[in-house]
Parts: C-alpha cells; sequence; structure tokens
C-alpha cells in the first residue's frame, strides 16, 4: 500500500477500484458459452442495468468462464484506484464506452423473427473475448494484479463472484464479441482490435 493508500485509510476516506479483464476463449466448443452471454445481456436491458440483476449476471458469466477454463487462450486486465467516487464513475465510463465500441461487441436484440431467406445453420464462431468492468469499495488482492496467467485470473473470477455475495459492487458491465449469432470473429480481427491481450 501507497503512503497516499494509507493517508486516505487513516483519515477514513472510502477506496474506490474499477478494473476492466478481457479474456479470450478460443475453441470449436466455445460457442455456448455465447448464449449463457446474450441471456445475460438480455436480462440486464430488460431490468435496465438494475444492480442485484447485474451481480447475477456477473456470477453466470464468470461461472460459465470458469467451466470452459480448457479454451483460455489470452487474457489481459487495466484498472485503477480512486479515493473520489467522481473520479471512479468517470473512468467506469471511459471503459464502458471503450468496451461497447470493440469489434463487433454490438449485441441487436431487436431482430426477433427470422427472416425467410435466413440459412437454417449460422456460422458458429471458434473465438469469444468477454470484457468484465466492475467498480467497488474496498480492496480485492486477486483482482489487484496481472491477470495473464492461469491461476491468477481463475482465483479473480472466483473473487468476483464472492464478491457479489458481499453487495460491495457500484457499477457492473460485461460486453463480448461477437455478440450476435452468426458472426465470426477471426485471429486476424483480434490481433488488430484487441491489441492488450497477452497469450496465457
Amino acid at each position: 500500500m501507497s503512503i497516499t493508500d494509507r493517508f486516505n485509510q487513516f483519515v477514513g476516506k472510502t477506496r474506490y477500484v474499477v478494473s476492466r479483464i478481457f479474456i479470450h476463449l478460443q475453441g470449436n466448443e466455445v460457442a455456448p458459452l455465447l448464449g449463457i452471454l446474450n441471456q445475460n445481456a438480455r436480462m440486464a436491458v430488460d431490468t435496465d442495468g438494475d444492480m442485484e440483476v447485474m451481480g447475477e449476471c456477473l456470477v453466470n458469466t464468470c461461472e460459465g468462464i470458469l467451466q470452459y477454463k480448457t479454451y483460455w487462450q489470452s487474457a489481459s486486465n487495466e484498472g485503477d484506484v480512486f479515493w473520489n467516487e467522481a473520479d471512479a464513475g468517470d473512468f467506469v465510463t471511459e471503459l464502458f464506452t471503450d468496451s461497447g465500441q470493440r469489434y463487433l461487441s454490438q449485441p441487436d436484440f431487436e431482430e426477433e423473427e427470422v427472416a425467410e431467406n435466413t440459412p437454417l445453420s449460422l456460422p458458429v464462431t471458434d473465438n469469444i473475448i468477454v470484457m468484465i468492468i466492475v467498480a467497488f469499495e474496498g480492496e480485492l488482492s486477486e483482482l489487484e494484479t496481472d491477470l495473464a496467467d492461469m491461476e491468477a485470473l481463475t482465483d479473480a473470477l472466483k473473487a468476483l463472484i464472492n464478491l457479489n455475495y458481499k453487495q460491495n459492487y457500484r457499477a457492473i458491465a460485461i460486453h463480448f464479441s461477437p455478440a450476435r449469432l452468426g458472426e465470426r470473429l477471426t485471429s486476424d480481427q483480434i490481433i488488430i482490435n484487441f491489441p492488450e491481450l497477452i497469450p496465457l
């Protein structure tokens, strides 16, 4: 802990952590995870981002990613500590906007009806990138470290699940690419659009 952190803790200031994790899964069997992610996204939209529901979505997402651990390919993370809630909120907004603008990361819940000329089988992606943004009060050593490591990433996802039950979250956002069925994310597109990823 830095001198600034110690001082702020001493004077009773609230510590806010904002973190974003990128996880890239690759393999022919990862497509079902896209179903879990889309279901969570729909829940989040239907409840207008209610924090309790977002917490459930985060738990579902982390559990799904842990279930597909065999297919983890690369990861990275970034974050910062704030002692001012407004500054933390600004950083969440910045990360949220960036994640939402990432390649193929926009779901489309409007197109419910299947057009007559739609093929019966859509191409299945073998690459999925999940972007998790969280903001919470306090500290979490499992998250405040380099997560481009299988063991560290496993511990971080489990810690995110546990933190939900302590109700310390101030913000949760989950983005993923590709976000629509039938869209495919190639290895070249990943290199171009997600340069921060580090092989696990």
